[in-house]
């Protein structure tokens, strides 16, 4: 089919501009809410494998923390795969293999004792290195696709679709775990990935090559910023200029991009906390059922969910109305940390609904300032969005190997989860000091040692 953007418009002729970045958008968002449900699979099922299997909380940890250690050490080689072969074909293949590994873990129920622990920690360990092309991915499809002052509430949508995941799948998931064993979660949840890695395939194309696209769609992106080259026919050259190596020791030089890494990893503290630990808390220290946990769980998921399109929104809203990309991009994450600090507070609190509340609260504001990707899409140099994103993850999701481990050591020695609050509380205020007082201005990295000449 011939891309209409290169039709030229016949003179004096009308034609409305197509919206086809938000249907490229709603897609990152559905594959996005898939891979969170895949991630959130062992923390619902946690509770039943632990007490089949007769498991400690480090234990868990440990088996919580298996899929982050692959995921970080794939980071790398996913963003180079993305910058040397395209978003499309490469994240395809991420979906696929993520989606057929979850299926397989349902098969561990087969195996017992210490040969079952191992089959549960090799599968998430896969899935982990499967799913190292997503988010890096996520964002450069959005670089290509919109406009800077659209992509804050772009990188919102996609990143807000981790609470959704929660919102529609942890009751599903909660009530095939207490209707027929731990075993189902997996095998539902790998089955319908590999369903949507082929709609993905054939949904999305770069904004060039796009059948659905015409050319004052084009036209808007591109002059509002938009890398529309990024996903086309020449990315093989752009990733052959780069030097891979110097291109990473470049970026980690950045002070600016150095305090965004670390600030991520701050951030995505929360998030695994409440990917793993949040079950089990509700279920151990609040004394719920597995199934009351599921849907309780979703509450504060539909909170983030909110404040995520809030976050996005705002921030968007800054920007049009005149303030700088750094005051549009750090009012959002920083009011959002604060409000993420509250969940301290459930520490303190008896009563069931008080503290639902107050999660609730913390994780609206982990959606309002979970606006990293957003300050990836911005800052990123065009040659090479996957390593720049790649990186990013790397550091974001070494939270998820210290965090369940943290946490469990926390648990075992305490006995208590009081003190992983204010680990996870910590680190929201360690977030704020990075974007306060170590990014300095939000701007787009040219890269000048490491290209090949």
């Amino acid at each position: 089919m011939k891309n209409d953007a290169a039709i030229p418009l016949a003179a004096g002729a009308a034609r409305v501009q197509t919206r086809t970045r938000w249907t490229i958008l709603a897609m990152l968002f559905a594959i996005t809410t898939i891979n969170y449900a895949d991630r959130a699979t062992i923390s619902i099922a946690g509770p039943e494998i632990k007490k089949e299997l007769g498991l400690s909380a480090v234990q868990m940890g440990f088996i919580f923390s298996a899929f982050a250690w692959s995921y970080v050490v794939a980071q790398l080689p996913g963003g180079w795969l993305l910058d040397r072969f395209g978003s499309k074909i490469t994240y395809f293949f991420s979906i696929f293999l993520w989606s057929a590994f979850t299926l397989f873990t349902g098969a561990a129920g087969f195996f017992a004792g210490g040969a079952a622990v191992a089959v549960l920690f090799t599968l998430r360990m896969l899935v982990g290195a499967a799913e190292a092309p997503s988010f890096p991915g996520n964002s450069r499809i959005a670089s290509a696709w919109f406009p800077t002052h659209e992509r804050g509430l772009a990188a919102a949508v996609f990143n807000s679709a981790q609470y959704f995941a929660t919102v529609l799948f942890a009751p599903i998931m909660g009530w095939l775990v207490h209707s027929y064993g731990w075993h189902s979660v997996f095998y539902v949840m790998g089955g319908l990935g590999i369903v949507m890695a082929f709609v993905w395939l054939k949904t999305i194309h770069g904004p060039k090559d796009h059948p659905g696209i015409n050319a004052d769609e084009l036209r808007y992106i591109q002059e509002g910023g938009a890398l529309v080259d990024l996903e086309s026919g020449n990315r093989g050259k752009q990733a052959a200029a780069v030097n891979t190596l110097a291109c990473i020791r470049e970026l980690l030089s950045n002070r600016m991009l150095l305090g965004v890494y670390i600030g991520q990893y701050c951030i995505t503290t929360l998030t695994y906390f409440f990917l793993t630990w949040f079950p089990v808390y509700l279920v151990q220290e609040r004394h719920m059922t597995i199934l009351k946990a599921g849907f309780v769980a979703s509450l504060p998921a539909i909170a983030g969910f909110l404040g995520g399109i809030f976050g996005g929104w705002l921030s968007d809203r800054l920007a049009k109305a005149g303030y700088s990309l750094s005051v549009s991009r750090k009012v959002p994450i920083v009011l959002g940390m604060l409000m993420s600090m509250s969940m301290i507070a459930c520490n303190y609190l008896q009563a069931d609904t008080l503290v639902v509340a107050v999660m609730s609260l913390a994780f609206f504001g982990k959606g309002v300032g979970a606006l990293g990707w957003a300050v990836v899409s911005d800052t990123s140099p065009k040659e090479a969005g996957g390593l720049s994103g790649a990186l990013f993850n790397t550091f974001g999701n070494s939270a998820g190997i210290t965090t369940p481990i943290v946490i469990g050591y926390i648990v075992e020695a305490t006995g208590s989860f009081a003190g992983a609050l204010v680990f996870v509380g910590a680190n929201a205020a360690l977030a704020i000091a990075c974007y306060l007082f170590v990014v300095g201005d939000i701007k787009r990295v040219k890269l000048v040692s490491s290209l090949n000449q």
